[in-house]
């Protein structure tokens, strides 16, 4: 008797099954034409926001939030048409009720989600500009909702939660496209500092890339009288987007030239002499 129960059953669960099949090859179709018309929908959106917006990091953050939310519209559609009405309310009334619990388990990942939100229209940066995270250094190549990614200049791949973007103080050294660069020079005591500080400024100036503007001159200064040296604190401006590459190289080729001129000059740059006594017991 049980077992009839459950055949007849089970049967009546495969009718209603084989019923539905042309409704739930509606849903499927519903779900794959979604899934085309979303990645039209956000490419349409994309072209649109960057016509009006020049920042790619935006861009690619709304278009992907428009495709989430288009396609879980689809889906939700989908269900309906296909009789599970109940399995849609169920999934929206468990992400509703869920949201809370996961809230508590999940703090880390809704925090990030939020601070992606606040850097897509507020952050401190742009695609490609170097920037300093806490004691992450590197080029921001992404932000997606959970992480910011930064390309480090020994090649790391570095994700930040982008709590800690928003939390953390954020260096920029590229956002104007300028960066003030800097580097010690040691003369001899008996060497005039006055006229080594003229050929070094003047070097500073001959240089094809240093800046001339009224607020990035070149300038130079007496920083201290070390044991061997008098040594000169060389300050300079340059103008480098990309700022290991381009400001390193002309910082190197400055160094190389202030050497070349002060020597070429008779001015005198001491090695670190250490002076030993030997005393008889």
């Amino acid at each position: 008797m049980e077992t009839n129960k459950l055949l007849q059953s089970f049967q009546e669960s495969w009718n209603s099954f084989i019923d539905r099949i042309p409704e739930f090859l509606v849903a499927i179709l519903i779900i794959a034409i979604g899934v085309f018309v979303a990645n039209k929908v956000s490419d349409f959106a994309r072209s649109t926001i960057r016509g009006k917006s020049k920042d790619p990091l935006m861009t690619n953050f709304l278009v992907k939030a428009i495709k989430l939310v288009f396609i879980t519209v689809v889906i939700m559609f989908a269900l309906k048409i296909a009789g599970l009405d109940g399995i849609a309310t169920g999934l929206l009334t468990a992400a509703g009720a869920s949201a809370v619990i996961l809230g508590f388990a999940f703090k880390d990942v809704g925090e990030n989600f939020i601070s992606g939100i606040i850097l897509s229209f507020n952050r401190p940066f742009n695609l490609n500009d170097t920037v300093s995270i806490g004691d992450i250094f590197g080029k921001v190549k992404a932000m997606e909702f959970r992480y910011t990614k930064l390309k480090t200049f020994d090649g790391k791949d570095v994700y930040i939660p982008n709590s800690d973007v928003i939390k953390k103080p954020v260096f920029n050294f590229t956002e104007d496209g300028y960066f003030r660069m800097d580097f010690m020079v040691g003369i001899a005591y008996e060497n005039d500092i006055d006229q080594a500080k003229k050929i070094i400024l003047d070097t500073m100036n001959q240089h094809r890339l240093a800046l001339q503007d009224i607020d990035r001159q070149p300038f130079v200064m007496t920083d201290e009288l070390a044991t061997n040296s008098v040594n000169i604190k060389v300050h300079f401006w340059v103008e480098a987007e990309d700022y290991r590459r381009d400001a390193l190289m002309i910082r190197s080729e400055m160094i190389d030239q202030v050497k070349i001129n002060l020597l070429s000059n008779g001015i005198s740059m001491p090695a670190n002499i250490q002076e030993l006594k030997w005393y008889k017991k």
